[in-house]
C-alpha cells in the first residue's frame, strides 16, 4: 500500500502515531494531554485517509483482516476521550461515541464478510463505488464541489497547493492523482496534527501557533466545506458494505474535528452542489479510480514557507478589511 506522508507512520502502544526515527522525549504532565490529543487525531486522520486509497496491493486488506485497523482506531478514540476534557462540547462527545460505533460496524463487517475477501474483491468494491472514472454522484475531489467554472477550480487548487508547499510537502512523482483528492487532503491533516504534537515538545509557542492555525484554516476553508456533503453522497452511493461504513465514519469524524477545532465552515449543501467538468491545467495530466497508484505526499525536509504563507494570508485579510 502506497502511503502518504513519509513521517510519523509507526503506531505506538496506545494506537497513536509516533516517529520511529525520534529519540524518546520526556513529556511534562502539563503538555501530555495536548500531545496525546494531537497524536490521536493524527492517527485517525491517517486511518480514514488510507481507507479511500485504491488497493494496489494486499497491505491495507491485511490491515483490515488482522483487526489492527479497528484496534488502532479504537485505541486512538480512547486516548481522545481520556484527554478531551470539555473541548468541542457535547457535539465532540456525541461524535466520539458514534465513531466507536463505526469501528464496531467495521469489525462486524470483517467477521461476517471481509475476512474472506481477496484483494480482487476489495478492488471490485472500490470500483463499484468510485468507478474507473470520476463519478459525479460522489466525486472524491474538492474542486468538483461548488466550482462551476474552471477559474474557480484553479483558484481552489492553487490554495490547496499553497498549504502543502508551506509545510514543505508535494505530491510524489510516482502517483497519478490530484492535489484535491480526499485521501491527500486527509493525509495532510494527519501530517499537521502530528506536527502539532512535535511542536508542543520541540518548537515553542510561535511554531505551535502556526501549525494549529493551519489546521483550523484548512478545515474551515477546505475539508470542512465539501467532505460533509461528499460523505452523505457516498452513504447513498455505497448503500452497504465497507465503503458505506467508511462514509459514516468520515461524516462523524469531520463533525468531531470541526467541533474540536472550534471552526465554522460554510459547507456545501445538496441545493448548491454544482459539479463542473474538470479541465487539467495545461501540460498536466491526471488519472483516477482504478489507475490510482496511491495518493502520496512526499516530505521535503525543508521547513521554509509556513510562517511566510500564513503571514501572507493574514496580511491579505487585513488589507481586505481596511479597504
Amino acid at each position: 500500500m502506497t502511503s502518504g506522508v513519509k513521517e510519523g507512520k509507526k503506531a505506538g502502544k496506545n494506537g497513536t502515531t509516533v516517529s520511529g526515527s525520534e529519540k524518546s522525549v520526556k513529556i511534562s504532565p502539563k503538555d501530555a494531554p495536548a500531545v496525546d490529543r494531537a497524536l490521536c487525531r493524527s492517527k485517525l486522520y491517517l486511518l480514514v485517509s488510507w481507507g479511500y486509497l485504491y488497493p494496489e496491493d494486499e497491505e491495507f486488506l491485511d490491515y483490515l483482516q488482522s483487526g489492527e485497523f479497528v484496534e488502532d482506531g479504537k485505541l486512538a478514540l480512547e486516548g481522545l476521550k481520556k484527554e478531551l476534557q470539555s473541548i468541542g462540547g457535547e457535539e465532540a462527545q456525541e461524535r466520539l461515541a458514534a465513531l466507536v460505533g463505526n469501528f464496531n460496524a467495521i469489525e462486524a463487517w470483517i467477521s461476517s464478510e471481509g475476512e474472506n475477501w481477496s484483494l480482487q474483491d476489495l478492488r471490485d468494491e472500490h470500483r463499484r463505488v468510485f468507478s474507473n472514472v470520476i463519478a459525479l454522484d460522489c466525486p472524491p475531489y474538492e474542486t468538483l464541489f461548488g466550482n462551476d467554472h474552471v477559474f474557480g477550480q484553479s483558484y481552489v487548487m492553487g490554495d490547496i497547493s499553497g498549504f502543502y508547499s508551506a509545510f514543505g510537502l508535494q505530491l510524489s512523482p510516482d502517483i497519478h492523482e490530484r492535489l484535491d483528492h480526499l485521501s491527500v487532503e486527509l493525509e495532510f491533516m494527519h501530517y499537521l496534527a502530528y506536527k502539532e504534537s512535535y511542536a508542543i515538545l520541540h518548537d515553542g509557542a510561535e511554531k505551535l501557533k502556526t501549525v494549529i492555525e493551519a489546521e483550523k484554516k484548512f478545515v474551515k476553508e477546505h475539508i470542512g466545506r465539501w467532505v460533509p456533503l461528499f460523505s452523505g453522497m457516498l452513504i447513498r452511493k455505497a448503500d452497504y458494505g465497507f465503503y458505506k461504513i467508511l462514509a459514516d465514519f468520515t461524516s462523524n469524524w469531520m463533525a468531531f474535528d470541526i467541533a474540536f477545532l472550534g471552526v465554522t465552515p460554510q459547507p456545501y449543501s445538496e441545493t448548491d452542489y454544482r459539479p463542473a467538468t474538470y479541465n487539467n491545467p495545461e501540460g498536466q495530466s491526471f488519472e483516477c479510480g482504478a489507475q490510482d497508484k496511491g495518493n502520496e505526499l512526499s516530505l521535503l525536509m525543508s521547513e521554509v514557507g509556513a510562517d511566510a504563507f500564513l503571514d501572507k494570508e493574514s496580511g491579505a485579510s487585513e488589507q481586505s478589511d481596511n479597504a
